[in-house]
């Protein structure tokens, strides 16, 4: 391995990455609805650009989740799922709403 890849691969290794778990999971996806929205710039090209299906197919990832890990959250999991589900909908209305006023 050539040296700069070395030193770069041990870079990684000693940065801290935070813990992943349920609610670290479904930031992310949340995060990338609201990116798909056009409501926060893509973290590759730093472009805003609405991308209105992908957006409701990972709030309906999110909707999966939710669903099927019924039972197994904590109190604190489920109403963040449960808020970032809420939120991410009424987003998609709102923009939907603008849309069709600008028609």
């Amino acid at each position: 391995m050539s040296e700069t890849k070395q030193n770069s691969s041990s870079a990684l290794s000693e940065e801290k990455f935070p813990q992943v778990d349920f609610a670290t999971l479904i930031l992310s996806l949340s995060h990338s609805a609201l990116v798909h929205l056009g409501q926060a710039p893509d973290p590759e090209t730093n472009q805003v650009e609405k991308q209105i299906p992908l957006a409701r197919q990972t709030i309906d990832v999110l909707a999966v989740l939710q669903e099927k890990t019924k039972g197994n959250l904590t109190g604190d999991e489920e109403r963040l799922l449960e808020q970032l589900l809420f939120d991410l909908r009424m987003r998609i209305v709102e923009l939907e709403k603008s849309e069709r006023g600008r028609i």
